[in-house]
């Protein structure tokens, strides 16, 4: 039996990586997607690809720093498939580095006002359906906000997801009464458009082969080959099913075991 037969889907922050992975996989498994992200052009491209036949996705342009836009991808899902069984937040703002030193704070405050007042805000906009019949909250965090990478600096970013992590523990507590349960999954360096971006980016840099930087990565890791995107959206898919009925609270590193806790 599909992992989400039936079951419908909310997930922020579909672009062309995890947040199209992870779409793609809950239709897959047999669930409807609802698909939320602020370029509505890139919303229509991934229901056309995962569901040609578009009967089991809708999707609305959302900003999930603005309440009425999440109410509005809430509703969608409501109004469209009749309830949201889960939710996957992958939208989050991961483009700023730097440290410390050259920190500029209003930009992290929209950091966190996106990475973790708006995954917050998401949430709550789902809150009611999720309650009729209990369900699934999924964060996508990141394994920087636990251990940061020596090859790039994202303080901002590691703080914002440390800080949803933080939350989790408190959401899992007042939401179990309800049936709805709350994890997150922690992706390490993860092969998809962005880390393709970075190697290919740190080749041309100093002068060596993709290849070359690839393995500079993959060499710390416990298993020979680097995650996928698609190997973090079937983590996330696991922990948004009934399979998962039993856990909450909890973060699962996807990170080939690169770092073990």
């Amino acid at each position: 039996m599909s992992l989400l037969m039936d079951r419908t889907v909310v997930v922020s922050g579909v672009g062309v990586g995890l947040g199209h992975q992870v779409a793609a996989a809950v239709v897959r498994d047999g669930g409807n997607a609802v698909l939320g992200a602020r370029t509505e052009e890139r919303l229509a491209r991934t229901a056309a690809e995962i569901d040609p036949a578009g009967k089991r996705t809708a999707y609305r342009a959302t900003d999930i720093t603005d309440e009425a836009q999440c109410g509005a991808l809430a509703a969608l899902a409501r109004e469209r498939f009749g309830g949201i069984d889960a939710v996957v937040h992958v939208a989050a703002w991961d483009s700023l580095f730097g440290g410390l030193e050259d920190a500029d704070f209003t930009t992290w405050q929209a950091v966190l006002d996106v990475n973790l007042l708006g995954t917050l805000r998401m949430t709550r906009a789902c809150l009611p359906a999720l309650s009729e019949r209990g369900g699934s909250v999924v964060f996508i965090g990141t394994q920087s906000a636990v251990a940061a990478p020596s090859e790039v600096r994202q303080a901002a970013y590691a703080a914002s997801k440390g800080a949803l992590t933080s939350a989790m523990y408190s959401l899992a507590r007042e939401l179990g009464p309800r049936r709805i349960r709350v994890n997150s999954v922690l992706p390490g360096w993860m092969w998809g458009p962005p880390v393709e971006t970075f190697v290919r980016f740190t080749a041309q840099t100093e002068g060596v082969g993709e290849d070359e930087v690839r393995a500079r990565l993959t060499g710390r890791m416990a298993l020979p080959d680097m995650p996928t995107d698609g190997d973090v959206a079937d983590a996330a898919v696991f922990l948004a099913s009934d399979r998962a009925r039993a856990i909450t609270g909890q973060s699962l590193l996807v990170n080939a075991g690169e770092l073990m806790r």
